[in-house]
């Protein structure tokens, strides 16, 4: 054989010997795959959008018109009920008052007076009653004259009428001081008026008007907030909100604070949805509202609307042909690849979905797609990712 029989028939054995190797490696060799891990105590959590915001406003101001005299509130100051946030110039109220409280000190001494009146006529009455009885019982007998006893039962008459009339004059003199009381009453509360307290314990968050400025009856002054009805209205997919119920935990993250979470839970889901982003509004309560908070911030919210026991999730594009939550998947049974039809559960916000049945006992869900791949060819479960 010469030399380049010898050398033709070793590049034909390297050849044959490589293309060997990588008929072994590309199509026989065991292939390793990896696979989806059973979880435990998986939150299945919806995603949305929203802003900080609070549910009870209010536009507070006089009920009467005047001047501000004193401010006492401004932005970013809590108010408890009954604080004094500002008053009006109150000198001609003040007046009224004053003059109503003079008013009852005179119907009073009115009252004082006819009492006085009173006493008179009762005791008038009774000397006159007497006087009667006697001379009535002396015509009787005879030892007196008819015209005597007709003087005397006039002035029992006329005491008993003027007894009438002071008692009147009394009765007159309660109604007036009652009259004047109301209208005291009256002035006081308008008096009130010119003062602007607090309906609530509140938060400042704005001021419409400054010192000396002339204010029409009804005209804002601040603007408040109940703190504690602060809320994140969210914005959910309506594909996405179906499970969401009333109670459900959350988990806030702010936009200014994006390390941070705050817990929270769904505190209403509104009845209309957003016709237009076809999105359902749903109102998320702090568990512990922010001490530094800002109404219209965005936020984001993860709403947990279930936990999963026991879970084998797999990314989505691990599942080939999903319709009407069913697909397929590769799973490694018996030591040999294969493609499964499998029922889909829940999704993920990271990616993954729930495989609820069709797995058979003792195979595993390859979590993710590689070359090579096809029913019946030897695989292992690469190290760390066994089920």
């Amino acid at each position: 054989m010469s030399r380049k029989q010898v050398l033709l028939l070793g590049i034909t054995l390297v050849a044959v010997i490589g293309a060997g190797a990588i008929v072994w490696t590309v199509f026989l060799r065991p292939i390793s795959v990896q696979v989806s891990i059973t979880e435990r105590d998986v939150p299945v959590q919806v995603f949305g959008l929203g802003t900080v915001e609070a549910r009870v406003t209010s536009k507070v101001g006089f009920k009467v018109s005047g001047v501000l005299r004193k401010l006492q509130a401004d932005v970013g100051d809590r108010a408890p009920q009954g604080a004094v946030l500002a008053s009006l110039v109150s000198n001609e109220q003040s007046a009224r008052v004053a003059r109503a409280n003079a008013a009852i000190e005179q119907a009073e001494a009115n009252l004082q007076r006819a009492k006085a009146n009173l006493e008179k006529a009762q005791a008038n009455y009774a000397n006159a009653k007497s006087i009667n009885e006697r001379r009535q019982k002396l015509l009787a007998g005879n030892t007196t004259s008819i015209e005597a006893a007709e003087t005397a039962q006039a002035a029992h008459d006329t005491t008993l009428a003027e007894v009438n009339l002071a008692s009147s004059d009394v009765q007159v003199a309660r109604a007036v001081i009652d009259d004047a009381k109301a209208q005291r009453q009256l002035e006081t509360a308008t008096l009130d008026l010119h003062t602007l307290t607090s309906p609530y314990d509140a938060m400042v968050i704005t001021r419409q008007k400054e010192l000396g400025s002339a204010l029409a009856a009804g005209e804002s002054v601040f603007t408040l907030i109940d703190p504690q009805s602060v809320w994140v209205l969210a914005y959910i997919d309506e594909s996405k909100s179906g499970e969401i119920q009333v109670g459900d935990p959350t988990e806030i993250v702010l936009r200014s604070l994006p390390g941070r979470r705050f817990h929270g839970r769904v505190a209403r889901i509104e009845i209309e949805s957003d016709r237009v982003n076809e999105e359902r509004r749903v109102q998320i309560a702090f568990d512990r509202l922010p001490d530094d908070f800002h109404l219209g911030e965005q936020a984001e919210v993860f709403i947990t609307t279930v936990r999963l026991d026991r879970a084998v999730l797999v990314p989505e594009a691990a599942v080939s042909d999903i319709s009407q939550g069913r697909g397929t998947v590769w799973v490694v049974n018996n030591r040999r690849l294969d493609q499964q039809e499998v029922e889909i559960g829940h999704r993920l916000l990271d990616g993954r979905v729930e495989i609820v049945k069709g797995i058979p006992d003792g195979a595993a869900v390859a979590a993710k797609l590689q070359g090579g791949f096809w029913a019946g060819r030897s695989a292992t479960i690469a190290e760390g990712k066994r089920p």
